[in-house]
């Protein structure tokens, strides 16, 4: 029978359960925190014993026992100083000083067994309505993510309602590990992450950067057509700028130390956005000069924790797609609406079609900027949405502090999400850095501005396409399109004059002219995934023929100039 409870419910009650098997086999086991998280739940434990896989299997037995068992989940509330007493009589530290940090008056327990822990709940009624529940992974991971603290050991976990949904998960990660950016960019050298550059630094290799080039050529031309005007800016500023921004008193933990040049303080750039607003306030602006769009494909550096790094999904240095709109209050439908179709087209463009769209709103507490303004750009982006017949979810409350925003989030190949595109408004920086504009009354006033990401970053976006395609491009956007393959080293310049008329078709191409058989020539070329692959002996060199494979397949003969009409229909419908 199909539990009842949501995913996140059971996943939930999984992680105590996990708790409680690795106390039964390891007794004096400290534990730390175990929440439900988007696909399974993970739980943190202060181990004197590493973990082996042998250990995952003996508690995933452990696991089993309890969900048969049907313990019933019991809550109940006791107050700090009883909450205290019970934790620290079981000896469990971390607990201590969780409570000692939430200071409430009373903290709830749920009781499974003999297991007790401290938790907001809810959970399933008994354990066998849990479903089935798997262990996936061991990783460090600081207490509180916190260098400071001590490393604990944490395991990753899922938990579905039936089998049938845990192998369909499972089968689905098995695909993901064939598509694993970080893999499949060493494979295809496309860049690499080196220790010797730095973590989280990434190195774009010739045919990445090639793929790098050819996703910002269409960007910046599809923005030139959209009215954007193009921005470089520095990589550093003067602290003081980032002072004004508010960057040193809400983002600093994420900011690298200041250098100091000629006694004057600089920190490299988190953001580009104080750059853009300085270029807009340089001269002064009417009502008539608006709207103002500022694009810039502008290399940011951030702190990120080294547990946190992930190939290309999790960096130190990234190239952000990013541009701020400047615009008067009758302007702001229709920049969003423009935004919201460019969007939509680059995404299509790449090859996601299916997208999900959030609306996120003002939060309830802290927040900047007047209250219509804020209703005024909510309604702005929600009729934009609906304009495009766009399904969407409303995030109440779930806005930044400076303005609401809508998300897109991108489904690529195997059914995963990914967060790319973001249409962010922002009533704190004109604010801090007084940004007018004289309108039809003579008077100053200040513009809405608009932040806006579409692909995110350059090097997240990439790595998002080589796990989308399997590293496998389009005819568009591979590195290298056909790859000439001789047969024997005697027609090496037949095969250079057909390299020589492609490029001058602006068709990317190598050529293979060693002497390994061909066999391994082909072999090697689709390893590579070149969509195209021509091969060409004595027979092809005698009669002014090609012959064509895409991957495994063996297209036959052609001529080089029905070939290339083929190429050019594909890539014109690309």
């Amino acid at each position: 029978m199909t539990s009842i409870y949501s995913l996140e419910v059971i996943r939930h009650s999984a992680s105590h359960v996990l708790a409680q098997a690795v106390l039964a086999l390891f007794p004096g086991a400290k534990l730390g925190i175990g929440p439900a998280i988007e696909e399974g739940f993970y739980y943190d434990f202060d181990l004197e014993t590493p973990l082996s896989t042998d250990h995952i299997t003996a508690l995933e037995t452990e696991i089993r026992r309890i969900l048969a068992e049907k313990q019933t989940f019991k809550t109940y509330s006791l107050s700090k100083e009883a909450a205290l007493q019970l934790v620290s009589e079981k000896e469990q530290p971390y607990k201590t000083e969780i409570i000692q940090d939430l200071n409430l008056e009373t903290y709830s327990f749920y009781e499974n067994g003999p297991f007790t822990d401290l938790c907001r709940g809810p959970h399933v009624q008994n354990t066998s309505e849990i479903g089935v529940i798997k262990l996936l992974r061991v990783s460090g991971a600081y207490w509180r993510g916190s260098e400071k603290n001590k490393m604990l050991q944490r395991i990753y976990g899922t938990a579905f309602h039936t089998q049938a949904d845990l192998d369909a998960y499972l089968k689905r990660i098995e695909e993901a590990q064939k598509r694993d950016h970080r893999l499949l960019g060493k494979e295809l050298d496309l860049f690499s992450i080196q220790e010797d550059a730095g973590g989280g630094l990434v190195l774009w290799h010739p045919k990445g950067a090639r793929v790098r080039h050819i996703i910002e050529a269409y960007w910046k031309d599809i923005h030139f057509k959209s009215g954007y005007e193009l921005l470089y800016t520095p990589h550093i500023g003067l602290s003081d700028l980032w002072k004004t921004s508010g960057h040193l008193d809400f983002y600093q933990e994420n900011m690298y130390a200041p250098v100091s040049v000629e006694n004057e303080s600089y920190h490299i750039r988190p953001m580009n956005c104080p750059f853009h607003v300085l270029i807009y306030k340089n001269a002064p602006h009417s009502y008539r000069d608006l709207p103002v769009r500022l694009a810039e494909l502008g290399t940011v550096y951030r702190y990120e924790r080294s547990g946190a790094l992930h190939g290309l999904m999790r960096v130190r240095g990234f190239t952000q797609d990013d541009a701020h709109i400047i615009c008067t209050p009758e302007q702001m439908h229709s920049e969003i609406l423009s935004v919201m179709n460019v969007c939509m087209t680059m995404l299509k463009t790449f090859g996601f079609e299916k997208v999900k769209v959030y609306l996120s709103t003002r939060p309830k507490e802290k927040y900047v900027g007047d209250l219509d303004r804020w209703e005024a750009a909510q309604e702005a982006l929600k009729l934009a949405i609906e304009a495009l017949n766009l399904p969407f979810e409303i995030d109440e409350g779930g806005g930044a502090f400076y303005g609401p925003k809508i998300d897109v989030k991108i489904e690529d190949a195997i059914g995963r999400e990914w967060q790319c595109s973001t249409v962010q408004f922002d009533f704190n920086l004109p604010e801090r850095f007084d940004m007018t504009y004289i309108a039809a009354d003579g008077q100053k006033h200040r513009p809405y501005m608009i932040h806006r990401a579409l692909l995110g970053s350059i090097e997240r976006f990439f790595g998002i396409l080589i796990e989308h395609y399997t590293g496998r491009f389009p005819l568009w956007l591979a590195p290298v399109q056909v790859k000439i393959l001789a047969v024997t080293e005697e027609v090496s310049d037949y095969c250079q004059n057909i390299a020589s008329l492609l490029k001058n078709q602006d068709i990317r191409v190598e050529t293979d002219l060693g002497s390994d058989k061909i066999g391994y020539k082909i072999r090697h070329s689709i390893k590579e995934k070149v969509p195209y692959l021509l091969v060409v002996g004595k027979k092809e060199a005698e009669q002014n023929l090609i012959t064509v494979r895409t991957g495994q397949e063996d297209k036959g003969q052609s001529t080089l100039e029905d070939f290339v009409s083929v190429l050019k229909t594909e890539l014109k419908g690309a």
